[in-house]
């Protein structure tokens, strides 16, 4: 039996000094607020250029004034030509840059607003990062709460801050004899809304309004005006205060009882709330309460006692991504690549990144964290039905880069993605096998699955349906292809010259076997055009015993090593029902041979463990998660890093979790032993808990 305390306590994200890159994070899943080694946001400029430090919700989205000659225009589509017929896609800026860009840029999220502290020197000067010693900050991942220790001039400051789990909202606590010496307070200041990566914008103050509505002496209530987006600021505390402006949009708020704490709660709403907020302390037995429950129930893998050097870093991620991916990606909304901490692509989802976020909740028996975000897609139907119809198709074709109502960004690459297509259905598949299951422990439980059949069969029926259309029948090869035009998941190839892309094919064959097969479960007979899809949907290109990207790809990867692997993912993160595991297995080694891992993303290096563990090869598995290159660097505090302005990139943790997931607890088909991804030769010792095999 795992110690699950031991097993996350002892990779508790330690801080000892201002570390750009690697500020902690409380959160919910809906609301995330991020500081720096104080516990708060007292010097967000150390952070600029690097994880900014951000306060950000699913329901926080804005948009610049629409510039009074953009009115009205509509985008022009740009036409392809798709076997005999003209088919639009919003693809091309020319001619209409402007309009494009606007379009692109909004709406976005933004940065609610800044907490920090204000600390005063002897002689009256405000203490800078510098004059902070001793710095000692731990996120308790067990408790769900950062404490922060430091000294300035000598007196000690002690800070706890923890994010609420149904409310969004930020408890905090301050104790240090600067308080009643006068020269420590609260700051709270608010910026206009930004698209950039900091999501706030401090140099127009006259943008937006800040207006108190209430104040008396224990609360304070702001609305928050920008352009037209409205929402609140409501801090609350049991002891007196004082609460000054400073100007605009800044306040200070000074402890006016002698003796006590800083103790406050400070929620953000988009609605003004009619009641008073939960106490500091009451709010702080729910987050215990709720993150000891998180760790205990869910799933556990522990590899620590393992003779290779690899898995103490190796647990230490897998920790770490469980908490992150917790409160930045199991909300109400496909998340963004950055989550809640900052703005990547505007604060925009990927929706084929949402596949890499949430996926891995199913199996590690949190399924109620994947199926916060699905019943957007119902509400998006009408909306992405509308698109499929427009482009001739029948079905859903669910959009790719997205704000909160679904609406398709314009895009040269994202438009053609097609990937995203099946995921609704492999999500509604991992949720029923979860409750079909019920649990890792428990019996199967019809009644639960047959709520998950009902539940989603709309949305696994109409992502099919498109799926069928857009496959076209070559009647000259008897086959049924995909593309042109497509964009392949390795997004480096034209979508006028992409045929078959191998990972798309083998998707297209798993989403319309599986909605077959949902149809069976449902009492239906199957669907005869989809059944002659299956039966003669084109092959799994290769050349010279390796997989290409598409059918058309001109060589194997002399050309084409960079980006995403993504044919990888045929067999692997796919179960490779029409894949040979040989051409994989060469596959795999070709990519480790010739990749330009620079040029990778996060997500690939889980493809790669999962592709290898699925042939047989379970020390390239291993070897996958630990490629020396910058876009697998792994910060303190969890986060993968990918470059300056994606200081953080949630796809990674999402695919590690998911990865290890299926290395640790196996597959449909797998060999019948303990840990069948991780090499068996004794040096990796791993214990599983609560993970459901993957197909």
């Amino acid at each position: 039996m795992i110690e699950r305390k031991k097993l996350v306590t002892r990779h508790n994200p330690q801080i000892h000094e201002f570390d750009p890159l690697s500020p902690l994070t409380v959160g919910n899943g809906e609301f995330a607020f991020t500081v720096d080694a104080t516990g708060l946001q007292t010097f967000p400029e150390l952070h600029n250029m690097g994880m900014p430090l951000c306060t950000m919700s699913n329901w926080g989205w804005h948009s610049y004034a629409t510039p009074d000659h953009l009115i009205g225009r509509q985008l022009k589509p740009a036409m392809y030509d798709t076997y005999g017929r003209q088919v639009g896609y919003y693809s091309s800026p020319e001619g209409q840059e402007e309009l494009f860009d606007w379009l692109r840029i909004n709406p976005h999220r933004f940065h609610l607003g800044q907490i920090g502290l204000d600390i005063s020197l002897a002689d009256g000067n405000r203490a800078q990062p510098g004059d902070l010693h001793s710095i000692e900050q731990t996120l308790d991942l067990w408790n769900g709460t950062i404490f922060s220790r430091f000294e300035v001039e000598g007196a000690p400051v002690r800070v706890a801050t923890a994010c609420h789990p149904r409310q969004d909202m930020v408890l905090v606590s301050v104790v240090s004899p600067l308080v009643d010496a006068g020269r420590l307070q609260i700051k709270v200041a608010f910026p206009y809304a930004s698209h950039q990566t900091g999501a706030a914008d401090w140099k127009q103050p006259d943008k937006h309004k800040t207006l108190t509505i209430h104040s008396n002496g224990k609360s304070i209530q702001w609305v928050r005006i920008l352009d037209d987006t409205v929402y609140y600021c409501t801090l609350q505390s049991q002891h007196r205060m004082l609460v000054s402006k400073l100007d605009q949009h800044t306040y200070t708020i000074t402890a006016m009882d002698p003796g006590a704490p800083i103790e406050f709660v400070c929620l953000f709403s988009p609605q003004q709330p009619r009641q008073f907020l939960p106490e500091y302390r009451e709010g702080m037995e729910a987050v215990k309460t709720y993150w000891n429950q998180f760790w205990q129930s869910g799933g556990a893998v522990e590899m620590a006692h393992s003779r290779d050097i690899r898995a103490k870093e190796l647990e230490r991620r897998v920790v770490l991504s469980q908490y992150l991916t917790a409160i930045q990606c199991s909300g109400v909304l496909p998340p963004q690549e950055t989550g809640l901490t900052c703005n990547s692509w505007y604060g925009k989802a990927h929706l084929e990144m949402h596949w890499w976020h949430a996926a891995h909740f199913a199996l590690w028996s949190r399924p109620e964290m994947l199926a916060n975000s699905l019943w957007w897609y119902e509400y998006i139907m009408p909306r992405a039905r509308k698109h499929a119809a427009f482009q001739g198709y029948p079905g859903v074709r669910w959009p790719k880069m997205i704000g909160p109502k679904g609406i398709d960004t314009p895009s040269k690459v994202a438009t053609l993605l097609i990937w995203q297509q099946p995921h609704p259905i492999a999500y509604a598949e991992l949720l029923y096998r979860e409750a079909h299951s019920g649990g890792p422990s428990a019996g199967p439980s019809d009644k639960t699955s047959r709520q998950v059949l009902e539940r989603y069969r709309d949305i696994v029926m109409e992502s099919a349906e498109f799926m069928a259309g857009f496959a076209h029948y070559d009647a000259g090869s008897d086959r049924y292809v995909l593309g042109p035009p497509v964009i392949p998941a390795q997004e480096c190839h034209r979508a006028v010259e992409t045929l078959n892309p191998t990972y798309e094919l083998e998707y297209w064959l798993f989403g319309l076997k599986t909605a077959q097969e949902w149809r069976k479960r449902l009492g239906l007979e199957p669907n005869p055009h989809w059944e002659d899809i299956i039966e003669k949907l084109a092959p799994l290109p290769h050349k010279n015993g390796v997989y290409l990207a598409h059918e058309n790809c001109p060589d194997t990867f002399a050309k084409y090593n960079y980006d995403h692997p993504s044919m990888l993912c045929a067999c692997g993160v796919l179960p490779g029902e029409r894949a040979d595991c040989e051409f994989m297995r060469n596959t795999i080694k070709t990519v480790f041979e010739t990749w330009n891992w620079d040029r990778a993303w996060g997500w690939d290096f889980p493809v790669v463990a999962m592709s290898a563990a699925r042939v047989g090869e379970p020390e390239l598995a291993v070897e996958a998660f630990f490629v020396d290159t910058v876009k697998n660097t792994w910060l303190p505090n969890g986060h993968n890093y990918q470059r300056p302005n994606l200081p953080l990139y949630l796809p990674g943790n999402g695919g590690l979790l998911l990865a290890v997931a299926m290395m640790a607890a196996g597959w449909d088909g797998c060999p019948p032993v303990q840990a069948p991804g991780f090499p068996q030769d004794g040096s990796w010792e791993v214990a599983v808990e609560g993970i459901h095999r993957y197909w």
